[in-house]
C-alpha cells in the first residue's frame, strides 16, 4: 500500500503542470483580455518553466526506492515535456536545475547514475527534435512524448542495477516498477498532450479572433473615411430608428443648429430634430419602407426655397436576408435645380435666337428690294422730295446694320484662326482710324510693346473688334480728344487697351455695358460691345472696362498666350 501511495503521489506531482498550465496560461498571457495591438506572450515560457520546476522539485522531495534499490521518481517527465514544448534557453536552464537536484533523488551516486537519473544523455536528442515535434499533429505528439518519457523512466530504473548484482528476488520488483513507469509515462504523456493541445487551440482561436477584430476595425475605419469623403449627408440607422453612424458632411450641417454636437453624442439617438433648415423627422417617416419592406426609395423634398434629394436604402444581412439597418443619403440640390432651370431657359432662348436669326436674314431680302425701288423713285421724283428719300434710305441702312450686328452676335460658329501678328493688324487699320479721327478733329496715339509674340487669331474678327472699340471711343469724345491704342505683355497675358479721353461712364452704365441692345448713344444699336465680347470669348480671352467720369474710359482685351506659339516681336 505504501508503494502504491508513493506511485500515486509521484504521478500526481509529475502531472500537476498539465492541470495547472491552462489556468496559469489564462492569467499569465492575459488570454482574452489583451489589447488588439499587443502580441500574446509565449504560452510555453516563464509560466511553464515555473510550474515544471516546482513539479521536479516535489518529485525529488517525495522520491522513494522500491525494494531498496529501484528508484520511484518521475521528475524527468515534466523536464522532457518542457524541453519539447518550450524555448531552447529555458530548456537548458531547467536541465541544469534538474542536475542540481540530483542529490535529492539519487540512488546511484556515480557518474553513470548521474548521467542516467538526470536524463542528461537524452537532452541533446530531445532538444534537436523539439522543433519538428511541435509541427506534428496531436496524435503523433502523444506517441512521441510517450516514447521519450518511457525511455527516460527506464534509464532511471536501470541506473542502480548497473552497480549491484541483480538477484533472482529483484526480478519481480524490476518488472513491476518498469510496468508502473511505462503506465505512468502513458498517462502523463496523454495528459500533457491533451492540455497542451487545448492551450494551442485556444491560442489559435485567440489569434484568429484578434485578426478578425483588427480587420473589422480596419474595414470600419476605411468605410468611415469613405463616408466622410463623400460630399453627401449620410446617416446610418438601425431597426429602432437610432443613429448608428454619420459622416462629417452631415455632422457639419447638423452643427449649424446644434453647435456643440459631436459624432459620439449623435450615435444612439433617435433620428429627428432640425438640421440645416429642414426637419430630419420628415426623413424618418419615409425610411419605414426601407426598414420594413427592404426596398430602396428616392424622393425630392421641397422645403421653403430649398430642394433636397433623399435616398433610403436597406442594409441586408447576407446569410438571413434580414434588414438590419438602413442608410439615408440627403443632398441639397437647390443649386443644381436652379442650374437645370436656367439651362432649360437658355435652351429656349437659343431656339428663339435661332428663329430670330432666320427671320432677320429673310427680312434683309425685301429690304434690299425696297431700297432699290426707292433709289429708282428718287431719280424720277422732284428735287424737293430728295431729303425724304434720303431719310428713308438712311433708316433702311441703319436697320440693315442692326440686322448684320444681330446676326454676327447670334451666330455661334467656330472661327478659323491663324498665327499672325496683332501689331500688323493694328498697322493695317491705322490709316482708316487716322482718317476718321481727322474728320472729327481728334488725334490717335499708338503704343506697341515689342515683346508681344505672335498669336492665333481670326484677322477679320480682330479687325472688327478694334474698329468697334476705336469708333466707340471717338464717338464718346469731343473735338481735340485723344484715342490711345496700346499693347502690353505680362504674366496675365497679352493686353490690348483702347483708351479715350471722353466723359467716362457711371458705375450703373459700366454694369450694363455688355448687355445686348443697351447703348449710351442716341443712334446706337447696343450690339457693338456684346459683339466684341463674343469675339473675345471665341478667342479664349476676355474684355473689361474701367472708366472714371470726367476722365475717360479704358477697354482692355486680354488674350491668353498659347505655349506652342512662337515668341518674339510681332511687330
Amino acid at each position: 500500500m505504501d508503494a502504491i501511495k508513493e506511485i500515486v503521489i509521484q504521478l500526481f506531482v509529475a502531472s500537476l503542470p498539465a492541470f495547472l498550465f491552462p489556468i496559469l496560461y489564462e492569467k499569465w498571457s492575459g488570454f482574452g483580455r489583451r489589447p488588439a495591438n499587443v502580441e500574446p506572450k509565449s504560452p510555453y515560457s516563464l509560466g511553464m518553466a515555473a510550474i515544471c520546476a516546482a513539479s521536479m522539485l516535489l518529485c525529488a522531495l517525495f522520491s522513494q526506492t522500491y525494494s531498496d534499490i529501484i528508484p520511484l521518481e518521475f521528475g524527468i517527465m515534466p523536464l522532457f515535456v518542457l524541453m519539447l514544448y518550450s524555448r531552447l534557453r529555458l530548456s537548458i536552464v531547467m536541465g541544469v536545475f534538474r542536475m542540481a537536484l540530483f542529490p535529492l533523488y539519487a540512488v546511484n551516486y556515480t557518474i553513470t547514475g548521474w548521467l542516467l537519473e538526470t536524463g542528461l544523455l537524452l537532452f541533446p536528442f530531445i532538444l534537436w527534435s523539439a522543433g519538428r515535434f511541435r509541427e506534428r499533429k496531436q496524435q503523433d505528439r502523444t506517441v512521441i512524448l510517450f516514447l521519450w518519457l518511457a525511455i527516460g523512466q527506464i534509464m532511471v530504473t536501470a541506473s542502480p542495477l548497473l552497480t549491484v548484482n541483480l538477484q533472482q528476488a529483484h526480478v519481480p520488483a524490476l518488472i513491476v516498477v518498469s510496468t508502473v513507469h511505462l503506465a505512468s509515462a502513458a498517462i502523463v504523456s496523454s495528459l500533457y498532450s491533451y492540455y497542451m493541445a487545448s492551450s494551442l487551440e485556444k491560442e489559435r482561436q485567440n489569434k484568429h479572433v484578434m485578426q478578425l477584430t483588427n480587420q473589422y476595425f480596419s474595414e470600419a475605419d476605411k468605410l468611415q473615411q469613405i463616408m466622410d469623403a463623400a460630399p453627401l449627408n449620410i446617416i446610418l440607422i438601425d431597426q429602432q430608428r437610432c443613429i448608428l453612424s454619420v459622416n462629417d458632411t452631415f455632422l457639419q450641417l447638423y452643427r449649424n443648429d446644434h453647435p456643440s454636437a459631436t459624432r459620439g453624442s449623435l450615435i444612439g439617438q433617435k433620428l429627428g430634430g432640425e438640421c440645416g433648415g429642414f426637419d430630419i423627422g420628415l426623413i424618418a417617416l419615409r425610411v419605414e419602407k426601407a426598414l420594413q419592406e427592404g426596398t430602396k426609395t428616392t424622393e425630392l423634398l421641397q422645403i421653403e426655397d430649398k430642394v433636397y434629394f433623399t435616398s433610403m436604402s436597406p442594409i441586408i444581412q447576407g446569410l438571413t436576408d434580414e434588414v438590419i439597418a438602413a442608410v439615408i443619403i440627403v443632398q441639397d440640390i437647390t443649386e443644381l435645380e436652379t442650374l437645370r432651370m436656367e439651362l432649360n431657359h437658355v435652351e429656349r432662348l437659343s431656339l428663339v435666337g435661332q428663329m430670330a436669326a432666320g427671320i432677320t436674314h429673310e427680312i434683309r431680302n425685301p429690304m434690299a428690294v425696297v431700297r432699290g425701288f426707292l433709289q429708282l423713285m428718287r431719280e424720277k421724283s422732284a428735287n424737293d422730295l430728295d431729303h425724304y428719300y434720303r431719310i428713308v434710305m438712311e433708316e433702311l441702312d441703319r436697320a440693315n446694320s442692326i440686322i448684320s450686328d444681330f446676326l454676327a452676335l447670334a451666330q455661334n460658329r467656330v472661327v478659323t484662326k491663324e498665327l499672325c501678328s496683332l501689331h500688323h493688324i493694328i498697322e493695317e487699320l491705322k490709316p482708316l482710324l487716322w482718317a476718321e479721327a481727322n474728320l472729327r478733329g481728334q488725334s490717335i496715339e499708338v503704343k506697341l510693346d515689342e515683346r508681344v509674340p505672335l498669336l492665333y487669331l481670326n484677322v477679320k474678327e480682330i479687325k472688327q473688334l478694334i474698329l468697334n472699340l476705336a469708333r466707340n471711343g471717338m464717338e464718346a469724345m469731343g473735338e481735340k480728344g485723344l484715342l490711345t491704342l496700346m499693347t502690353s505683355y505680362d504674366e496675365d497675358g497679352i493686353k490690348l487697351c483702347v483708351i479715350d479721353s471722353g466723359p467716362g461712364l457711371s458705375e450703373v452704365q459700366q454694369q450694363k455695358l455688355f448687355a445686348p441692345f443697351y447703348t449710351t448713344k442716341a443712334k446706337g444699336t447696343g450690339l457693338g460691345l456684346p459683339l466684341c465680347l463674343s469675339i473675345m470669348e471665341r478667342h479664349g480671352g476676355n474684355i473689361t472696362v474701367r472708366s472714371e467720369e470726367g476722365v475717360g474710359t479704358t477697354f482692355t482685351c486680354v488674350f491668353s498666350v498659347d505655349p506652342s506659339s512662337p515668341h518674339g516681336n510681332s511687330g
